[in-house]
């Protein structure tokens, strides 16, 4: 089945999609980004893009861009449609879009604990450059994070 046909599209954020935003973020995560965090984003002009699938918002994804690289901040599928090849259509999207802002890599950080993103961060062609201590918080003191780069070929 195509994109279309699953009703599945990408459309970029919006102010008025936020309310929605934050409840997968909080869904998702035991730390979730702030209304604040996610309306700077936009103002700043990042890259804020949103999966869409038959008309609601499943998933999201920040890219931040400058000096010809890219930082992925944030990417987050709603847990009733993880495990669906959602995330990873996602990630592929927002990689996309920085090849098309002529950046010549993604970086990223993922908590050492997520062992399915990390796998899925690895077949899209990231790999492991260091790591950030203490990085992520926890309910019980910091997590590292892994930091990951993909190099993106420019034509």
């Amino acid at each position: 089945m195509s994109n279309e046909e699953l009703g599945l599209q990408f459309l970029p954020m919006q102010d008025t999609d936020i309310d929605v935003i934050i409840k997968n973020e909080r869904r998702a995560y035991s730390h979730p980004w702030t209304e604040g965090i996610f309306r700077d984003c936009l103002a700043s002009g990042n890259e804020c893009w949103m999966l869409m699938v038959a008309q609601r918002i499943v998933g999201h994804a920040i890219l931040s861009m400058g000096a010809g690289e890219s930082h992925l901040l944030n990417i987050c599928v709603n847990p009733e449609f993880q495990g669906q090849g959602f995330g990873e259509q996602l990630l592929v999207h927002i990689v996309e879009r920085a090849i098309v802002n002529r950046c010549s890599c993604v970086f990223l950080e993922v908590r050492a604990s997520n062992l399915t993103a990390y796998k899925l961060y690895e077949r899209q062609g990231f790999n492991e450059i260091g790591i950030r201590k203490n990085y992520y918080p926890g309910h019980m003191g910091g997590e590292d994070a892994l930091v990951l780069v993909k190099e993106l070929i420019l034509e």
